[in-house]
């Protein structure tokens, strides 16, 4: 089970500081986004820090079983909460924020299992 837990927090930690990078940088297609589910600007520094910290606890977590735990229940948590603020707003474009709550939920239990 760590090999797969590997595989898939090292995934999901890329897709994570790819997501972060965009963020600050503020990236177009993620704007529009933000924008749809009503996000305020000023929130967008510590979403992408969110996201970062998550992309190095499922890193660190490969070392540190309690860390990579924490970082999976922070990551899917952050995604789930994606999730609500599109249907909250009628935007059902939120396959992103599902699969990603899925993926993070996959690895929490990957980890947990290894």
């Amino acid at each position: 089970m760590f090999i797969a837990y590997a595989v898939a927090a090292g995934l999901l930690a890329l897709v994570l500081a790819a997501s972060a990078t965009f963020t600050l940088q503020r990236n177009e297609a993620v704007m529009a986004s933000m924008r749809k589910v009503e996000v305020p600007d000023s929130w967008l520094p510590r979403l992408a820090a969110l996201k970062a910290a998550g992309a190095i606890g499922l890193v660190a977590g490969l070392w540190v079983t309690p860390l990579g735990v924490a970082a999976a229940v922070g990551v899917t948590l952050y995604f789930a909460g994606a999730v609500i603020s599109h249907l909250r707003v009628k935007d059902f474009e939120l396959a992103p924020a599902a699969v990603l709550t899925l993926a993070a939920a996959a690895a929490l239990t990957l980890r947990m299992a290894a």
